[in-house]
């Protein structure tokens, strides 16, 4: 095990630029899952005719896909049918965002399930419309009860960015392998420090949401 020569400067910095692409790739999936994910929550949430069934449709099979193969099909066949070629990353956002925002929609839907109906009732009563009542009463309660899950699903989504690999984008992950491949004696040390970095991104993320929570309850 060759710790000074798998740490050096070099390599370091090759890791760095592959979790600088980790940590791109995963803030705009989560803005846009985040976004995507609680509209679609309300849409269904709100029964519509027509479009919630046609988005129950598109979230039962979104999310009963493998998401390695919503990445394949949105880099080599979304291209042959749209006409749109993606960069790597632009594929992998597109996939995670895909993906991601059919699970959140699920936990969004479920939150606003779980407030009590008297509280729409007694919003209509006071003259309020439904949508004034779903953006002003029903979707901050829900956000609260929300946040324990939303967050493990965004650390799931940092996690799942080491599958864009696939398609050739050199995050993190993919970064480690390159370098701990020039030599086997690099291969703990190198693997030790993506896991504790791994742990210190998503652990980071864990502490911020709980004091989010804590805040929003006080």
């Amino acid at each position: 095990m060759d710790i000074a020569g798998a740490f050096s400067s070099d390599n370091l910095e090759f890791m760095l630029e592959g979790l600088l692409i980790t940590l791109e790739l995963s803030l705009y999936s989560i803005l846009l899952s985040f976004f995507f994910g609680i509209l679609i929550g309300v849409l269904r949430y709100a029964k519509i005719p027509v479009i919630s069934q046609a988005l129950y449709v598109w979230v039962e099979v979104i999310r009963n896909l493998p998401l390695l193969l919503i990445i394949f099909f949105t880099f080599f066949a979304l291209p042959e049918v749209t006409g749109w070629d993606p960069t790597p990353l632009q594929a992998g956002v597109f996939a995670l965002t895909l993906f991601e925002s059919a699970l959140i929609s699920e936990i969004v839907r479920g939150g606003l399930n779980s407030i009590p109906k008297g509280q729409t009732e007694a919003s209509r009563s006071s003259g309020l419309t439904y949508v004034q009542t779903l953006r002003f009463i029903l979707v901050p309660q829900a956000l609260r009860k929300m946040i324990p899950p939303i967050v493990s699903q965004f650390i799931s989504l940092i996690k799942d960015t080491s599958l864009v690999t696939i398609i050739s984008l050199e995050e993190f992950l993919r970064a480690s392998q390159i370098v701990f491949n020039q030599n086997p004696n690099w291969v703990f040390p190198i693997l030790l420090l993506t896991a504790l970095v791994y742990f210190a991104v998503n652990y980071s993320l864990s502490i911020a949401a709980g004091r989010l929570e804590r805040r929003l309850r006080t």
